[in-house]
C-alpha cells in the first residue's frame, strides 16, 4: 500500500503502459524511465515558470528552484493521489505591474502573494469541509470566466507601454514564430511552443545585433539608449553553482487588496485541473479538490516567504501526462528534484535575466491574450447565457473596469482599481442583482445556452 505519495507499484513490465492502460498516480515505470518522465514534465513546465518570474521582477533562479519545492509538498498533502506540477502563476503579473507602478518592491509583492496564499489554503480548508457545490454557488462560471478574463486582458498595457517598444521587429518576429509553433506543431513540441519562441526570440536579437548593431530604443527602465538588444555580461560573470537569494517579505494592505481578487482564479485553476486528472485517470477525485486548493496555497505561502512567486497546478503538465498515458507522481516528484538542481545553477539565472524586452514583447502579446481568453473558454464550455442581464450586465461592468484599470478612490490612503475593483464588482454585482432579480431571469440564468450539437436542440422552445 502507497503511504503519502511513497511506494509505487511498478505497472507491468516497467517500460510502457499496457495497451488501453495508464499508469496510475500509485504506479511507476522503471526509474530510469520514470526519471527521463520527469525530465519531460520540467521542460513543459519551463517556459511559463522562468517567464513568470522575469515578467515580475523577480529571481527566476529561486523560482525554479521553489516550484520543486512547492510541487513536492503538494505530492505530500494530496496524499500523492493528484499527480500535478506547482508551476510560478501566471495570474500575478497584471499585480506585479499594478504594485510596482505604485511604488512597491519585490518584498511588497511577494507578502501580497503570500496573504493571497493564505487566503487560498482557508478557501481550500472550508471546500474540503462543506463540499465542492459550493464552488458553484459562489463562482459560477459566469463569474470565473469574467475575472480570468479581466485578469489576462489587464495586462495588454504591459505588452504596449514596456515591452514591444524596447525592439518592435523581434517582437513581431517573436510573437509570428510563437502563434505559428503553436498552430502547426504536434505533440510535445507544441506544448512547449512558448519555450521555443523564446529561443527563437533570443537568436533573432543576437543576429540583429551582429548585423545592425545597438539599437535605440527604451531600455529596461524606460530610458531610450543606444545599447545592445541582447546583453550577456552577466553570464559570463555568474558561477555555475551557488544559491540563489532569498529574500523577505513585507505586507502593504493596499498590495494585498490588488493582489486578493486572483484567489478567484487559482480556485478555478486547481479544481479544473482535478477534475481534468480525473476524467484522464478514471478515479474520481472531488473529494481532493479542496485538499488540492489548500496545498496550493500552502506551496504558495512556502514559496512567497523565501521571495518566490506564487504558484498553480499547471495545464502544461496534464498535456504531457494526456500523450505518455503515464500519471505516476514518482515522474513528479523527479521533476521536482531537477527543477531544484536547475535553480542551483546562477549561470542559467542570468541567461534568463537576459532575455531581451522585444522578444518577451512578442511572446506577452500571445501568453496575455490566452489567458484572458481563457475566460471565455469557460463561458462556452459551461454554456454561459449571456444574453440574460443578470449575466451580462456584472460581467460587462466588471470585464472593463479590469481592462481599463478604473479606479475608485475611497481615502488619500485607499483605493481599488483595476483588476480588484472589476473583480468586486463582477463578483458583488451578480449575487446582488441575482437577490434583487425576478425569479424567471434566476431560473434563465441557472440554465446552460442549448447546444445545437446535442440531440433534440431543435425541438426546444426559443
Amino acid at each position: 500500500m502507497r503511504t503519502r505519495g511513497f511506494g509505487w507499484t511498478l505497472h507491468g513490465d516497467g517500460r510502457s503502459p499496457a495497451p488501453g492502460a495508464v499508469v496510475r498516480p500509485g504506479e511507476r515505470l522503471s526509474w530510469g524511465r520514470t526519471a527521463g518522465l520527469g525530465a519531460q514534465h520540467v521542460v513543459a513546465m519551463f517556459g511559463a515558470t522562468f517567464v513568470a518570474p522575469v515578467l515580475m521582477g523577480l529571481d527566476p533562479n529561486l523560482a525554479v528552484m521553489l516550484s520543486g519545492v512547492a510541487t513536492i509538498l503538494f505530492l505530500l498533502m494530496t496524499g500523492g493521489r493528484i499527480p500535478s506540477y506547482l508551476g510560478s502563476s501566471l495570474s500575478f503579473v497584471g499585480v506585479a505591474a499594478v504594485i510596482r507602478s505604485q511604488g512597491g518592491d519585490s518584498a511588497t509583492l511577494t507578502g501580497a502573494l503570500l496573504v493571497v496564499g493564505a487566503v487560498l489554503a482557508a478557501c481550500g480548508a472550508v471546500v474540503q469541509a462543506v463540499g465542492a457545490r459550493m464552488l458553484h454557488a459562489v463562482l459560477p462560471p459566469v463569474v470565473t470566466g469574467a475575472v480570468v478574463m479581466l485578469i489576462g486582458f489587464n495586462l495588454a498595457p504591459v505588452t504596449a507601454g514596456t515591452y514591444w517598444p524596447q525592439d518592435q521587429w523581434t517582437a513581431l518576429l517573436t510573437m509570428l514564430f510563437t502563434g505559428l509553433a503553436l498552430v502547426v506543431l504536434r505533440g510535445f513540441w507544441a506544448r512547449i511552443a512558448i519555450f521555443l519562441g523564446l529561443i527563437f526570440g533570443y537568436v533573432v536579437s543576437w543576429l540583429s545585433d551582429r548585423i545592425f548593431g545597438r539599437i535605440h530604443a527604451p531600455n529596461g527602465s524606460g530610458a531610450v539608449t543606444d545599447h545592445w538588444r541582447l546583453d550577456l555580461s552577466g553570464v559570463a560573470h555568474a558561477d555555475w553553482i551557488g544559491l540563489p537569494t532569498p529574500h523577505a517579505p513585507s505586507f502593504s494592505l493596499s498590495a494585498v487588496l490588488v493582489a486578493l481578487p486572483v484567489v478567484v482564479a487559482l480556485i478555478a485553476e486547481n479544481a479544473g485541473h482535478v477534475k481534468a486528472v480525473a476524467e484522464m485517470t478514471g478515479d474520481p477525485l472531488d473529494d481532493r479538490i479542496g485538499t488540492a486548493i489548500t496545498a496550493d496555497g500552502a506551496a504558495t505561502v512556502v514559496s512567497t516567504a523565501f521571495g518566490g512567486p506564487a504558484t498553480t497546478t499547471y495545464a502544461e503538465n496534464i498535456g504531457v501526462m494526456a500523450a505518455t498515458r503515464v500519471y505516476s507522481t514518482a515522474a513528479y516528484w523527479c521533476a521536482a528534484g531537477f527543477a531544484i538542481l536547475f535553480g542551483l545553477c546562477p549561470k542559467f539565472g542570468a541567461v534568463v535575466a537576459a532575455i531581451p524586452g522585444g522578444v518577451l514583447g512578442g511572446i506577452t502579446v500571445v501568453l496575455y491574450g490566452m489567458i484572458g481568453l481563457l475566460g471565455a473558454q469557460i463561458w462556452i464550455h459551461n454554456r454561459v447565457d449571456l444574453t440574460n442581464p443578470l449575466n451580462l450586465v456584472p460581467v460587462a461592468a466588471g470585464v472593463i473596469v479590469g481592462i481599463g484599470n478604473v479606479t475608485l478612490k475611497f481615502t488619500d490612503n485607499f483605493e481599488l482599481s483595476g483588476i480588484a475593483l472589476g473583480t468586486v464588482l463582477t463578483l458583488a454585482g451578480y449575487h446582488l442583482l441575482r437577490a434583487l432579480a425576478p425569479p424567471h431571469l434566476r431560473a434563465a440564468a441557472a440554465t446552460p445556452v442549448p447546444d445545437p450539437a446535442l440531440p433534440g436542440y431543435g425541438d426546444r422552445a426559443p
